[in-house]
C-alpha cells in the first residue's frame, strides 16, 4: 500500500513497457514491510537532463534505477560517480544523499562478479577475457578489476572502444595487466560474452569453443534464453558457467545495499518476484 510516507525509487528509461524491476523489488519490499516503491518513469532522451533535475526535487525521492537510453548521460548529470561508473562510462543507479547531492554508480558488473563469487570463482591471480567493450562489457571489466584479477584481455569489433576501456582501466588500476586481443579463449580462467550474440537462434558463437579448456569459467550476459548456444557448448565441455539472468538477480542485492534497504539473496528475490524467465 502506497501512503504519504512512502519512499520513491524512480525507474527511469524509455520505453517502460519491458521494465521488470518493479515486479522484483516491490514484492520484496512488501514481504519485508518496507514502505518503499519502485515506480516506472518514462523519459525520452531529449527530456532526460531536465526531467532528472525535476524528479530529484521531490521530497520523498530516495534514488533511481536508470536504464536505456540514459546510462551514459547520467554520468554527466550527477554530482559524483563511483570508480566503477567512471570506468564503465555509464551509471545505472543514483542515490540522493542527505545533503541533496547525487551519487551515481554502476551495478551491471557487480551483479556479474557477485554471481561468480557465489559459484566459487577465485579472482586473485585470474586471467580474464572480456569480449565486447560496450556498456555491459565495460561494467564487467571494471568490476573484475575491482575484485583483484591479475590480467584483463579485451576484444571488440570496434577497436577504439576496447582501447578506450583499456585506458580507463589502467588509469584507475595501474598494476592491472590490460591488453587488446582476439576472441581466442585459450589460456584464460574466465571468458565472458558481453556481445548480443546469442539473442537470435541463427547467431554465430562469439568465439571458437573448441579452444576452451574444461577448467575455464564461461560467463554470459544474454538473457533471452537461460542456456544460450554458447553455454550449451561450454556445458558439454565440462566448463563451469553463469547464465545471463544470474547477473540481474545478483545485481539487485547490491542495489538494495546502495539504497540502504538491507540485502537479499537471488533465491529469495526469485521466490517473491512476479515474473518468470
Amino acid at each position: 500500500m502506497i501512503s504519504g510516507k512512502t519512499t520513491l525509487i524512480a525507474h527511469i528509461g524509455y520505453p517502460t513497457e519491458a521494465f521488470k524491476a518493479p515486479l522484483i523489488y516491490n514484492p520484496w519490499f512488501d514481504k519485508h514491510g518496507i514502505d518503499a516503491v519502485v515506480v516506472p518513469m518514462g523519459v525520452k532522451a531529449e527530456d532526460y537532463p531536465t526531467s532528472l533535475k525535476s524528479i530529484f526535487k521531490f521530497s520523498n525521492i530516495h534514488g533511481a534505477l536508470v536504464t536505456m537510453p540514459h546510462k551514459v548521460t547520467t554520468v554527466g548529470l550527477v554530482d559524483e560517480c563511483s570508480t566503477t561508473a567512471k570506468i564503465a562510462g555509464s551509471a545505472n543507479a543514483i542515490l540522493k544523499r542527505p545533503d541533496g547531492t547525487l551519487l551515481g554508480d554502476m551495478f551491471d558488473g557487480t551483479g556479474f562478479t557477485r554471481g561468480l563469487r557465489r559459484k566459487g570463482f577465485v579472482f586473485a591471480g585470474a586471467k580474464c577475457l572480456v569480449i565486447g567493450s560496450g556498456g555491459v562489457g565495460s561494467a564487467i571489466a571494471a568490476s573484475l578489476a575491482a575484485d583483484g584479477v591479475a590480467a584483463l584481455s579485451l576484444f571488440d569489433t570496434n577497436t577504439a572502444s576496447a582501447e578506450g576501456l583499456a585506458s580507463r582501466l589502467t588509469t584507475y588500476y595501474p598494476k592491472l595487466e590490460v591488453t587488446i586481443t582476439s576472441t581466442d579463449p585459450a589460456g584464460y580462467d574466465l571468458v565472458v560474452n558481453c556481445t548480443p550474440l546469442g539473442m537470435k537462434p541463427d547467431d554465430p558463437l562469439p568465439f571458437d569453443v573448441s579452444r576452451l579448456s574444461p577448467s575455464t569459467f564461461v560467463g554470459e550476459v544474454v538473457m533471452k534464453t537461460e542456456i544460450t548456444p554458447l553455454l550449451e557448448a561450454a556445458r558439454k565441455l565440462g566448463c563451469r558457467y553463469q547464465v545471463g539472468t544470474d547477473m540481474l538477480f545478483e545485481m539487485i542485492p547490491a542495489y538494495l545495499e546502495f539504497f540502504g534497504f538491507g540485502t537479499s539473496t537471488p533465491d529469495e528475490l526469485r521466490s517473491v518476484a512476479k515474473i518468470a524467465y
